[in-house]
């Protein structure tokens, strides 16, 4: 293994953590919209969502904890390759590359969770317009 081995995964780790950053975001816009809706409005679909935004705003700490866990050792690891020390250079990428695989398994418990709020939405929709279709 030479140096630009963990060097590869620069790039990746760095708009991966983009991306979750983005998620994040999103997440605090929805949490501030559904804050500035008055109390009465959708009172049951808000409820709803709560429980399920802070459940991904925890797995989106995850996803960004890892993802920079991930960066750090990938980071070490050429540190101990520009030191000579090749071991303790491939452990600590072994460990940098599970650390990722955790972190987008986080993320794709997430997304799956993110579903979970669209398809209240769509409930939401439905029994909205049910009565007057019928």
């Amino acid at each position: 293994m030479d140096l630009t081995t963990p060097a590869l995964l620069f790039p990746a780790i760095s708009l991966l953590l983009l991306a979750y950053t983005n998620r994040f975001l999103v997440l605090a816009q929805l949490i501030r919209q559904l804050h500035g809706q008055p109390e009465a409005i959708c009172q049951d679909v808000i409820l709803r969502q709560i429980a399920n935004l802070r459940l991904r705003i925890v797995l989106t700490k995850a996803m960004q904890g890892l993802g920079v866990l991930s960066f750090i050792f990938c980071s070490l690891a050429m540190l101990f390759l520009f030191i000579n020390l090749a071991l303790p250079a491939k452990l600590s990428f072994g460990l940098s590359l599970l650390l990722l695989v955790l972190s987008l398994l986080v993320s794709l418990y997430e997304i799956l969770i993110s579903t979970k709020a669209i398809e209240i939405e769509l409930e939401d929709l439905e029994n909205r317009s049910g009565p007057e279709q019928s």
